[in-house]
């Protein structure tokens, strides 16, 4: 499953000042068990928005781990609160469709 949201930075403070606690506290969550990695993708034309996407085994892989981060992974995403605004856009089943080009 994927769970997404969208990262938008406030003025003064840059996606990439972001990006720097995205990976300490993504590299923490990736411990988890049924943790699948995680991306941050740049939004075109807007350098102040990113798409973050965490994959993960299963919901209930994902919902466990909330119960059982390091403390250190709150403490950064408290950091973070005051610089950039959060929305979830949802948690997402791994694709049931899936068109690729030809090989």
């Amino acid at each position: 499953m994927h769970y997404l949201f969208e990262v938008t930075t406030k003025s003064g403070y840059t996606i990439e000042q972001y990006a720097e606690a995205w990976v300490q506290a993504s590299e923490l969550i990736q411990r988890a068990p049924g943790a699948q990695g995680t991306r941050l993708h740049r939004k075109i034309d807007n350098e102040h928005t990113a798409l973050a996407i965490a994959t993960w085994e299963s919901k209930a892989a994902r919902d466990a781990s909330s119960a059982s981060l390091p403390s250190a992974v709150q403490g950064i995403i408290e950091s973070q609160a005051p610089f950039v605004e959060i929305r979830f856009i949802g948690e997402f089943e791994a694709p049931e469709w899936e068109v690729l080009p030809p090989a």
